[in-house]
């Protein structure tokens, strides 16, 4: 089974043939990273505008690379959410108008469920369920059981900021630029994390829940009370902030392995799975290594280039999720009733948020 895939829910524009779920016949993204650097964050409204010019593009350098003809495909899977809704507009537009003039099923994919197959598409063998998957990014901090392919328990998630949202706003403040995950994995290599202590939100009730807003607010705090200035040239970053944001970064670390080894502990899965574009980070993918040691527990990490957004993984979910059933051509495939207190991962999938 051959898949074109599409994701355009944030700032990149990307297109993907997959074929069978596992073998990348092509993989091509375009970033907006530098358009968005001088605003601090992604602004929507440019986004949009600019997957505009570079979805077709971007789709046709996937299909040369696939050297691939689109009769030759089986479907098109795309991005159905979340994200930002222009953004998303531009590659469910074009996936559908494939599907359409080509006569293929359209299978929509949740981009979560697209981050949780990712580590399934880069292992060279079988990934042992039930599993474990925490998913870190800019718009999610997410734990989900998965007993069986294409079945995401949620666990827990932020209540407020993500991981890689805090990252950034974090970046922002110290005039360290965007997106600020890399930079300040970056500077943090050689600083003292352990310069300035940060407390690891405790969440009351119970729930393996996240919630960053805290130490977020924390390092605003030091900053004032410290008085430390905006980096004005990004070549000569003072010791200090390296030492603030190599201890802010281990917070977060730290929080966000926590509540893994917790779940891990009462749910006992076989394996367990970073994914998302903050699973890039150094110090999280050392720690997490660590910790699965600990539980003597097998972990699955995608390449950089399929931790951050991109199109192979939601081609890799698509095809799992397109072989319950193929729709009418142009139309989406038929899903099993999902039930989530949110948009569950999984436009095909079954989510069971009990």
């Amino acid at each position: 089974m051959r898949l074109l895939a599409i994701e355009t829910s944030c700032d990149e524009t990307a297109a993907a043939v997959v074929e069978d779920g596992r073998r990348i016949l092509s993989s091509v993204v375009s970033t907006q990273a530098a358009l968005h650097a001088p605003y601090g964050g992604v602004v929507p409204e440019l986004a949009a505008r600019h997957h505009i010019e570079n979805i077709v593009p971007v789709v046709r350098a996937a299909m040369a690379e696939a050297a691939l003809e689109f009769g030759e495909l089986d479907a098109v899977a795309v991005t159905q959410g979340p994200g930002l809704v222009g953004a998303l507009l531009v590659g469910l537009q074009a996936a559908k108008s494939i599907a359409f003039v080509q006569g293929k099923p359209l299978v929509p994919v949740h981009h979560i469920a697209g981050h949780v197959q990712a580590p399934f598409l880069a292992a060279s063998g079988e990934i042992p369920l039930p599993a474990l998957a925490l998913v870190v990014s800019g718009g999610h901090s997410h734990l989900y059981a998965v007993p069986e392919q294409g079945v995401y328990r949620l666990l827990g998630k932020t209540r407020d900021d993500a991981a890689g949202e805090a990252f950034d706003k974090v970046a922002k403040l110290l005039g360290l630029g965007y997106p600020g995950g890399p930079i300040i994995d970056r500077l943090s290599q050689g600083a003292n994390d352990r310069a300035v202590e940060f407390t690891v939100a405790r969440i009351k009730d119970g729930r393996a829940d996240y919630s960053f807003s805290g130490i977020k607010t924390a390092v605003l705090h030091h900053v004032r009370r410290e008085g430390i200035a905006p980096v004005e040239d990004p070549a000569r970053v003072p010791d200090q902030v390296k030492d603030l944001v190599a201890s802010f970064q281990r917070g977060v670390v730290t929080a966000l392995l926590r509540r893994l080894r917790q779940a891990a502990l009462q749910e006992k899965p076989r394996s367990l799975l970073l994914t998302g574009g903050v699973a890039a980070n150094t110090l999280l993918r050392r720690e997490a290594a660590a910790t699965a040691a600990e539980l003597s527990l097998p972990l699955y990490l995608p390449p950089i280039e399929l931790s951050t957004d991109n199109a192979a993984m939601i081609g890799a979910a698509g095809t799992w999720h397109s072989s319950v059933a193929f729709g009418p051509a142009g139309t989406p495939t038929p899903t099993p009733t999902c039930r989530s207190p949110e948009p569950p991962p999984g436009g095909g999938g079954r989510v069971d948020s009990s």
